[in-house]
């Protein structure tokens, strides 16, 4: 197993600890969601690290190119689900994010069954780095209720705009 490939498996790993640290934490700004805050920092930046470390040193595998990606939306996934149990976090925009993940994902499957890839696009990793960078700011000031909805508009906005634009420019995957 390649270097880059365990840094991957240690941020899937922090996924049940994110839940059980921002369980305790009960929503409000206490030890326990700092706690959760530096544990998603560390495991967002792993995102980079260990993406870097394939690059560089010729570690890109199939199962890097598996994992890397699930890991990154189940840690999301992961702190948005607790903001939602919360009431902080509507469901309707969680199941946006979901359902984006989830065509996504469908719309690749497809492409690589007809010898295509698509690769992460731009938009998709102003997404993911914005709903990253949200979340931590969320987690900094869970209290502040104008925050919240202006890191919700950020996480919905980016990813309908990134949804859309894969299936624009990958729309011939589906017909072909």
């Amino acid at each position: 197993m390649t270097t880059a490939s365990k840094i991957t498996l240690v941020r899937v790993a922090f996924i049940p600890l994110l839940m059980v640290l921002m369980t305790l934490s009960g929503g409000g700004s206490n030890i326990w969601m700092w706690l959760s805050l530096a544990l998603f920092i560390i495991g967002s930046i792993t995102d980079y690290i260990d993406g870097h470390i394939a690059r560089t040193r010729n570690q890109v595998t199939d199962f890097g190119k598996f994992l890397d990606p699930l890991a990154d939306k189940l840690l999301v996934i992961a702190a948005m689900c607790m903001f939602c149990q919360w009431g902080m976090m509507p469901a309707w925009a969680l199941m946006l994010v979901l359902t984006r993940e989830f065509a996504v994902t469908g719309l690749r499957l497809v492409a690589v069954g007809k010898g295509k890839v698509i690769a992460a696009g731009w938009s998709g990793k102003v997404k993911t780095a914005s709903t990253m960078v949200g979340l931590c700011v969320w987690m900094a000031f869970p209290g502040v209720a104008w925050l919240s909805w202006v890191i919700i508009a950020v996480i919905v906005i980016t990813t309908i705009y990134s949804g859309i634009e894969y299936f624009i420019q990958n729309w011939k995957c589906l017909w072909d």
